[in-house]
């Protein structure tokens, strides 16, 4: 029994090993095709925020407005390609004529492109971590929207990147003072009193209500400084 047991694991070995060799080359794939499609866009904001958001509730419609404002003012507008927020960032790029880029990953559910993606920068993802990459290297501004497990993951990983100097500070904008207190308010009870965080880090963000807010954030961050790649 024991000899067949170690037949099959180093069967399964060597299979994983074989998948994992084919597999170097696929995620290679997805960074060349994600660095020659976004390299020719220019300067963007990324807008996260949950799927599960609907049409005509004030946090969609709130997103549509600060994507047309900022698409407005010549940024293209990166979303996961997904639908809720993402398809209300989406919708107001377009609305403005400006550019519209969906990153697209493979769900098992609620994921599909929205309709108001440009065809041409539609881009489709296996791997959440390429994903991830893509959104940070072009953008130069962050929106956090209300959203769930994802936006928080995308969040975190976010302030990381620029806490440890990554990559250059530059404006990450929390939407809905409300919807952020209970996080905040943890983060300055728990982590900062436990010295896990400084203060300074808790200065990495901003907060808006209104899209007001949101576009005054972003072109007074960039009214001295340059656009440009991140790393």
């Amino acid at each position: 029994m024991n000899g067949t047991i170690k037949v099959l694991k180093e069967r399964h070995w060597k299979e994983s090993m074989a998948y994992s060799s084919w597999q170097i080359f696929k995620i290679m794939a997805e960074f060349v095709d994600g660095f020659e499609a976004l390299a020719k866009i220019g300067p963007c904001i990324s807008i996260f925020g949950s799927a599960r958001t609907q049409p005509g509730t004030p946090y969609y419609e709130l997103t549509v407005e600060i994507s047309r404002r900022l698409a407005e003012e010549g940024f293209g507008i990166i979303t996961g390609g997904g639908p809720g927020i993402m398809d209300a960032a989406n919708k107001g790029a377009l609305l403005a004529a400006g550019k519209s880029v969906g990153l697209n990953i493979d769900l098992p559910f609620e994921q599909r492109p929205n309709d108001y993606i440009d065809k041409d920068k539609l881009l489709n993802f296996d791997y959440f971590f390429v994903r991830k990459v893509m959104f940070t290297k072009y953008s130069q501004g962050f929106i956090m929207m209300p959203g769930g497990f994802g936006t928080l993951d995308e969040f975190f990983e976010v302030a990381t990147l620029i806490q440890t100097e990554k990559f250059k500070q530059m404006p990450m904008v929390l939407v809905g003072r409300n919807y952020w207190k209970g996080l905040m308010d943890w983060m300055e009870s728990a982590m900062l009193s436990e010295g896990n965080i400084d203060s300074q880090d808790l200065a990495l963000f901003e907060f808006a209500d209104t899209a007001d807010e949101v576009v005054h954030h972003m072109l007074e961050y960039y009214r001295t400084r340059p656009l440009a790649p991140n790393f």
